[in-house]
């Protein structure tokens, strides 16, 4: 809601301000007030057609179309300096106030009619080889602009529609960690498509462009907490469905310490005491939604989607869930007199320190990363080795430490391992829960942080916001994500349920790819230009 409020304001403003213009140029100011109409009016003004107003219907189109009519109208009052440019597109009212109440200033017509008149009189005496009449046009061209000023436009506009592009198109990302190996590899670069589950519109307005939570080197955030807005999602192109591929920002990631090895979020210390050595020093940093740090995993649940875990195999709604040969697990692989390498790199497995597919655990013991297929191979390879898939625990000698596993619960749910979990529903907007110590161990933090209630629980009853409750209505639809290699991921069996409204976007195709992160190993040719979205 609250960016509806600030466009409606900037365009009241506007209005408010064009109106003065308006009555300069010689048309009626009440027209600055009529929607559409007062476009078509500012068109004519700048020299533009007046079906180019029809621009403005267009989302995302229209900022590039508003700009420019901010810049051609103050153009049209006299005003060519750089600095009076940047201020139109910043924040339009003020200028146009400005021009508005300045008496000096004229409406000396349409800029872009008076300026193609101009350049024509140039290219005749040009063909004409009227030297002087040549000379006398560029001395005086109004419209000269110097080659600093041309570069930094040039500059100014790269940048401004890359960022536009970014924020609301697409993106780049890379792939840092094997959590989805098996379909997306460490070194990938991938393209992310912010339109397909609906534009999420910026929260986060102060920030450096081009750049996501952290300036380089520095080491610092690269934006303002405030001003802030609201979240808003325009209508999505498509629906998230189970299995698809989705980027997110990081549900935990509202609190973080940063250290040279990765990110701990203020949760992961308060249930692992052991990092808060590790964290002495670090500075905690509270970041909004849109700067929180980005994931990628499939999308395994969606909303209203009854999910379990049992040996490995997902479950949604009582049916196992369709997957990929691609799917990774962990094995021992015990009997290896002669591990060849670089027979092992042909079928993607890896010793790179970046991937850790492979790891030596004694003379020939080894753990590995396997899919089904890789699997298959390394048994036709080694036929003495045993190959056993691990039961993956976050320690041996607990099932389930320091709470590790979500929902953080050893008493309620002291059995769940990331290779049988559950069962657990993902909550959908609109669904209604009876609030019980279960039901509260998984859902506390959608009421408390993510649907931002004030939740109390004392002698096994609770009050929501002041209010005593015996159930609960989400507000928002929820996911539930896991990576394709399982037993290398963090992913919601640890910190839980993916809130929409920290959705970012889609994978579309891989653009580029290194061999485990690092040029030095090579490029993965057969990888570029395909699919990122596919099991």
């Amino acid at each position: 809601m609250s960016i509806l409020i600030f466009f409606l304001i900037t365009y009241l403003l506007t209005c408010f301000t064009l109106q003065k213009l308006f009555e300069k140029a010689g048309v009626e100011a009440k027209k600055a007030w009529i929607p559409g109409v007062n476009f078509v009016e500012w068109c004519k003004l700048v020299g533009q057609k007046p079906s180019h107003a029809l621009w403005m219907l267009f989302p995302i189109v229209n900022f590039f179309i508003w700009a420019g009519l901010c810049v051609d109208m103050v153009r049209s009052f006299g005003k060519h300096d750089f600095g009076s440019a940047a201020l139109a597109v910043i924040f339009a009212p003020y200028i146009f106030w400005k021009i508005g109440n300045d008496p000096k200033a004229k409406y000396e017509g349409q800029i872009l009619e008076m300026e193609k008149k101009y350049f024509t009189e140039i290219q005749t005496a040009i063909e004409s080889n009227d030297k002087f009449k040549l000379q006398k046009l560029r001395t005086k061209n109004p419209y000269q602009k110097g080659p600093l000023r041309e570069w930094a436009e040039a500059i100014v506009f790269a940048v401004f529609a890359a960022a536009f592009i970014r924020m609301f198109l697409i993106e780049a990302y890379v792939i840092p960690t094997p959590s989805m190996e098996g379909s997306l590899l460490v070194g990938d670069f991938m393209f992310v498509s912010k339109a397909h589950y609906g534009v999420r519109t910026p929260m986060t307005v102060a920030m450096i462009p081009l750049l996501h939570n952290t300036i380089p080197y520095l080491n610092s955030e690269s934006y303002l907490k405030t001003p802030s807005l609201g979240y808003h999602r325009l209508p999505a192109i498509a629906e998230i469905k189970n299995n698809d591929p989705i980027v997110f920002n990081y549900p935990e990631g509202d609190s973080v310490y940063i250290t040279p090895g990765r990110i701990y979020s203020i949760e992961d210390v308060r249930r692992k005491p052991g990092l808060k050595a590790e964290v002495a020093r670090k500075k905690l940093r509270v970041r909004p939604i849109d700067k929180r740090d980005h994931y990628i995993k499939r999308c395994i649940g969606i909303p209203g989607d009854k999910l379990e875990i049992k040996d490995r195999i997902v479950y949604i709604n009582n049916k196992p869930l369709e997957t990929s040969e691609n799917i990774q697990f962990q094995y021992d692989v015990n009997g290896i007199d002669n591990l060849n390498t670089k027979r092992l790199e042909e079928i993607g497995v890896t010793m790179s320190q970046a991937v850790n597919d492979i790891r030596q655990v004694s003379q020939n013991r080894f753990t590995m990363h396997l899919s089904e297929s890789q699997k298959k191979n390394v048994q036709e390879w080694y036929p003495n080795a045993q190959i056993t898939v691990v039961e993956h625990l976050p320690d041996p000698t607990n099932k389930n430490p320091w709470g590790a596993l979500f929902p953080h619960d050893k008493r309620y749910f002291p059995d769940w391992t990331s290779d049988n979990f559950g069962p657990i529903v993902v909550p959908k907007k609109g669904a209604t829960i009876a609030l019980n110590k279960q039901t509260i161990a998984l859902y506390r933090r959608i009421i408390n942080i993510y649907e931002k209630n004030t939740l109390v629980e004392k002698n096994g009853t609770f009050t929501i916001n002041s209010q005593p409750a015996t159930e609960y209505t989400f507000q928002q639809d929820y996911y539930w994500g896991m990576g394709d290699n399982r037993h290398a991921s963090e992913d919601c069996r640890y910190f839980g349920f993916i809130p929409e409204n920290h959705i970012v976007g889609k994978p579309l195709f891989i653009w580029f790819s290194t061999r485990n992160g690092n040029m030095r190993n090579g490029i993965n040719w057969s990888r570029i230009f395909t699919g990122a979205y596919k099991m």
